[in-house]
């Protein structure tokens, strides 16, 4: 197992001892076990949506903890495949991403139409797939904060995906029709018994100022979140948030003193609890994303899953951070991700 401790380092006070009384734990809906039972049964979705969610929390190291582990490599077409791949270039070939996500002992892999599809008959029965349907390619000049179809959900249903996922840019101009298109998606999705998985990032030139960056406000990021919940998210994906106050300091929409004042504090893990309560207290699990590989990839990693953890969230979302090194260091770098939420003295803060 992962010597968190030493990996935390003159952090671990800081993360593992801290007490989360803005929101408390006894408010929240914890992911576990009987996680379905106790909560998704209760909701409206179909049984067979409930045996696809229970597919992905019976699979991998994480298997039985209601805790997900999840590879996405969608960046060949967000961020292009040169950027993504040329660090490792066996990545190229799909077959490795697949592999790389079992090996490494993830719940499911998340990808495009075109990397799942060529491998679907060789690996859809091994490991659960995400099919996400839609992207922001960056060969377009000038780029602009768009997601675009490129698959549908009849697509990820003939190939076996147990799940589809979609992005929307909650701030952006094309937000509106974003919203629209992934609320039809989700619902179809739903119809034919499949989980729903959306990307509530937050995206207008406005949220930056000269002095902190607001797309990862725990205010402005948890809004995206109720607002990902409310089209029908069973899964929400977000970044973690660092900061807050975005309300207040760009000066648009509507918030209240008190999401300030006693629902959040400065600490790393009450923000993280505050995107959480945006999930209907945890009625629909978070997951964080993991971030760009670094010369500290490890110990951020952890630290990460540390902090959705103590938060309340459900688990982790890492791609860049395994996929660009060799493959057995992304394996040892998955499953350090991992023993965070296998740790009984990792709890809820």
């Amino acid at each position: 197992m992962t010597d968190i401790t030493a990996i935390l380092g003159n952090e671990n006070d800081l993360l593992l001892k801290h007490v989360c009384d803005a929101i408390p734990k006894s408010s929240l809906q914890l992911p576990g076990a009987d996680f379905i039972e106790r909560v998704m049964a209760l909701s409206n979705r179909k049984s067979s949506v409930l045996r696809n969610l229970q597919a992905l929390y019976n699979n991998g190291r994480l298997a039985g903890t209601g805790y997900l582990s999840l590879l996405p490599v969608d960046q060949g077409v967000e961020h292009s495949a040169g950027a993504s791949f040329a660090p490792n270039p066996m990545f190229f070939d799909p077959k490795h991403i697949v592999e790389l996500a079992i090996e490494g002992g993830c719940n499911g892999v998340a990808s495009t139409l075109g990397v799942l599809a060529i491998v679907s008959r060789q690996y859809a029965h091994k490991i659960p797939m995400i099919l996400k349907i839609n992207h922001n390619e960056l060969l377009t000049y000038p780029n602009k904060f768009d997601q675009t179809l490129f698959a549908s959900v009849n697509q990820a249903f003939d190939m076996g995906a147990c799940a589809v996922g979609a992005t929307v840019f909650f701030g952006s101009e094309e937000s509106r029709r974003q919203i629209q298109e992934v609320s039809e998606a989700f619902e179809h999705a739903h119809n034919l018994g499949m989980v729903t998985i959306l990307w509530a990032y937050t995206r207008n030139a406005a949220f930056k100022t000269a002095d902190k960056d607001y797309h990862v406000s725990a205010d402005l990021t948890g809004q995206a979140n109720h607002l990902a919940v409310t089209i029908g998210a069973d899964i929400v994906k977000q970044k973690m948030a660092i900061n807050n106050g975005g309300y207040n300091a760009i000066k648009f929409g509507k918030t209240h003193p008190k999401v300030y004042s006693e629902l959040t504090t400065g600490h790393p893990i009450d923000l993280v609890r505050y995107q959480v309560a945006n999930c209907y207290m945890g009625r629909i699990g978070m997951i964080n994303s993991g971030g760009e590989s670094g010369s500290d990839d490890l110990h951020q990693a952890v630290r990460t899953a540390v902090i959705n953890k103590r938060a309340g969230g459900m688990g982790l979302i890492s791609g860049r951070k395994a996929f660009q090194k060799p493959f057995t260091e992304g394996v040892k770098l998955l499953n350090a991700i991992q023993d965070v939420y296998l740790a009984k003295e990792v709890t809820i803060a």
